[in-house]
């Protein structure tokens, strides 16, 4: 690898808060399929903003655009509606960045039901892509890749014990304004419904991937 680094970056520091700490990176990463650069353009599309994605070279630019199908696909269906819904009064403008999280975390937890790799194999897997293909991220994907091997978000999104430190973390960036601390405390209110939508959601999702997939 040529010039910078992971081990440049220090990580002991906190990354500040922004749209892509933390969010469903592991159904991103789980819909890209075996190619390397379109798992790569995927996981590093937030950062990628308006027509910017046309400078990578074409398997990075589809997983940038699979991943902004990805999200139109999910926002607007009714099932993720609802669950956000369910906890709007709690979280408001918030519901969103926390449904995505409770939607990682069941796909973590029931994640045998999703492949046949283990999460431990395959957050390995997704880790080693992203270092390999380090020196092509955007400068945020770059700041917040060491942190999350190091805690290992892919796989400690099943840990309810985890799950109250991420929402720990994004809340305290927010000043505390969001709320999520409680988040937690609201999943296992709702529990059975968040799951039930998420059962029912994830495989549309996959056959829409599959959809894309064919006709790309």
């Amino acid at each position: 690898m040529h010039g910078q680094s992971i081990t440049n970056l220090n990580c002991q520091e906190k990354p500040i808060f922004t749209k892509i700490s933390y969010m469903n990176f592991l159904a991103h990463a789980h819909l890209s399929g075996t190619n390397e650069e379109l798992l790569t353009g995927n996981l590093m599309a937030d950062a990628v903003k308006g027509k910017s994605w046309r400078q990578y070279a074409n398997d990075i630019q589809k997983g940038i655009l699979l991943h902004r199908q990805i999200d139109d696909f999910t926002d607007k269906h009714p099932l993720v509606r609802q669950s956000k819904a369910l906890i709007r009064e709690h979280y408001g403008l918030y519901s969103g960045v926390v449904t995505d999280i409770y939607f990682d975390h069941f796909l973590a937890s029931e994640w045998a039901n999703y492949s046949d790799t283990s999460l431990v194999n395959f957050s390995r897997y997704v880790y080693g892509i992203l270092s390999r293909h380090f020196t092509l991220l955007p400068r945020r994907i770059k700041y917040i890749l060491p942190f999350m091997m190091a805690q290992n978000w892919l796989n400690s999104y099943a840990s309810p014990y985890a799950l109250e430190r991420i929402f720990y973390n994004m809340d305290r960036r927010t000043n505390f304004r969001s709320g999520m601390t409680t988040a937690v405390a609201v999943m296992q209110t709702h529990y059975g419904n968040l799951q039930e939508n998420f059962r029912t959601f994830y495989p549309q999702l996959e056959q829409r991937v599959r959809e894309i997939s064919q006709s790309a």
